[in-house]
């Protein structure tokens, strides 16, 4: 199904309405991102952090999604579908609050955000994203680049994202948010 992109203020219930298999992202109403298929080196490291995140959080109050799930920035429990303008569909994230995980959709800001980037959505990860996710209070947010092998983490300061660091594909990551969780990068960008 062709999807036009100039329709006007789009909102999650006009979302809802679309066949399951159009997968969108919308800012204040407007189409960011209309998502592609993504790639096997893509799928490869959403594929190992999952994993990771899933053996870690096993028996935690926190618990790992992977794409593709929806999640409402802005949104309240209460907010009508009718009423949501904006969502997202990060590569992979942590929600530690039980209440944001709705029948649909998580709302509000997740505690870690990963996004993996492609060509196609590079930008858009670099900056609007990194933009939304910092205003909503997400407390961690990556940047995987698998072409390039590194990996950039932000974490939460009094006056949004700062560099924690970057890791390149021998290192471990350090989790900001699970301080006694680390992990190898070789893992991830071992083959392509």
């Amino acid at each position: 199904m062709a999807v036009r992109k100039e329709k006007q203020q789009w909102t999650y219930k006009d979302y809802m309405n679309l066949p399951e298999e159009v997968r969108l992202e919308v800012f204040d109403g407007d189409i960011m991102n209309m998502v592609p298929s993504p790639t096997p080196a893509h799928q490869r490291v959403q594929r190992y952090l999952l994993a990771c995140f899933s053996n870690y959080l096993s028996g935690k109050t926190c618990e790992v999604f992977g794409a593709p799930i929806d999640v409402c920035l802005f949104a309240e429990k209460e907010t009508a579908p009718s009423a949501i303008k904006s969502w997202v569909q990060p590569d992979l994230l942590v929600v530690c609050d039980k209440e944001k995980i709705g029948d649909h959709y998580i709302v509000g800001a997740p505690d870690l955000v990963i996004e993996i980037l492609s060509p196609s959505t590079a930008k858009i990860d670099r900056v609007v994203k990194f933009h939304l996710y910092e205003t909503a209070g997400v407390r961690e947010y990556w940047i995987v680049d698998p072409l390039n092998e590194y990996v950039e983490t932000f974490l939460r300061g009094e006056n949004g994202f700062a560099l924690k660091n970057i890791y390149a594909n021998e290192d471990t990551v350090e989790v900001g948010i699970f301080p006694d969780l680390q992990i190898p990068l070789n893992q991830i960008f071992m083959s392509k």
